[in-house]
């Protein structure tokens, strides 16, 4: 009895502790998107990727699993900032034929813990809207670095939020506001242009792939495709790729002979983009050398080399864990 009376004692005095000091907070979809515009997005994942690129995070390999049977995926990214108190661990998934259900397409969580007791500190409920504003983010944040001088046209590939989301962020960091989009799906592809033009840009739909890219320098793509679409032969010399679709082995947007023409190819990670992405592919093709890529952190922080005017880049980018950390850290400092 006495035993049993010191275990119940102490397991009441640590609830206490628990209560009183690491309490979990919860923090709901609305309010993320209250603070979100207080964050600046942009800024905190370019930070994330020179730190990155520096050796000062941590990240292992992306968990993965996938339902093929209900064009379903999650994907389970995680990591740490070396010296940070916290590290975040982010579970998202993509379940494509949702919408046919009425159904969003993205959801998931981010978890942040302490990087002392490893307990959890903060749920964030994002339902997938931090995951795809940090996607849109990085596209921003290659935009800044490698889109040409004096852009003119920007062409999006895919019809869905991330092809919104993308239009929005570049937004932020060029002048241009003339947009060409391309989609399989036509009604898809009409209904994101009307919410891009809202957006102030001069918009239109290309009828193909080989359209969009005569006429945009800025070519983004966002789509899940599994063969590639985008072709070596739709490519105009100046042109710069952004790729941001493919982030599982068996995704494939681009012709991996555009990357063995580049004369700058980034990856968001190198370790990560050889594992899944375009960079993958073109590996696996014999149409790029690993020795040729370059981190995305460098192009940031100025030590790759300044492009010329005809040159053709590509930025791979296939979603890395310290993006969901600096977004997550953002938004946790302005939720109180």
């Amino acid at each position: 009895m006495v035993q049993a009376t010191q275990l119940i004692g102490r397991a009441l005095a640590q609830t206490q502790i628990n209560e009183g000091s690491n309490m979990t907070t919860i923090v709901s979809l609305d309010q993320i998107l209250k603070v979100l515009p207080n964050v600046d997005v942009i800024g905190e994942i370019e930070r994330g990727f020179v730190a990155l690129s520096q050796g000062k995070v941590e990240v292992p390999p992306v968990g993965e699993l996938l339902f093929p049977a209900e064009n379903g995926e999650l994907h389970i990214k995680y990591g740490t900032v070396r010296g940070d108190d916290v590290f975040v661990v982010k579970l998202a998934t993509g379940f494509f034929n949702n919408p046919k259900l009425g159904l969003p397409p993205f959801s998931g969580c981010m978890l942040v813990l302490s990087a002392k007791t490893g307990q959890v500190l903060h749920v964030l409920l994002e339902e997938g809207e931090l995951t795809n504003h940090r996607t849109a983010a990085a596209g921003a944040v290659v935009a800044r670095h490698m889109a040409p001088q004096g852009l003119a046209v920007i062409g999006i590939c895919g019809a869905g939020v991330q092809a919104r989301l993308q239009a929005d962020y570049l937004r932020r960091v060029t002048q241009c506001r003339t947009l060409v989009l391309w989609a399989r799906d036509a009604e898809r592809a009409a209904e994101a242009v009307r919410d891009i033009a809202r957006m102030g840009y001069s918009a239109r739909v290309a009828e193909s792939v080989e359209e969009l890219a005569s006429s945009a320098r800025l070519i983004v793509t966002t789509t899940a495709a599994h063969e590639p679409y985008l072709l070596a032969r739709h490519i105009k010399p100046g042109t710069h790729v952004t790729a941001m679709g493919s982030d599982t082995p068996e995704k494939n947007e681009i012709d991996p002979a555009i990357l063995g023409r580049a004369a700058l190819v980034v990856a968001d990670s190198v370790p990560q983009c050889l594992l899944r992405g375009e960079i993958r592919a073109a590996i696996a093709a014999g149409a790029l050398r690993r020795e040729d890529v370059v981190e995305l952190g460098n192009v940031i922080a100025g030590t790759a080399r300044p492009r010329s005017p005809d040159d053709i880049t590509l930025a791979d980018l296939t979603g890395v864990a310290v993006q969901d950390i600096m977004i997550a850290k953002a938004v946790v400092a302005r939720a109180g």
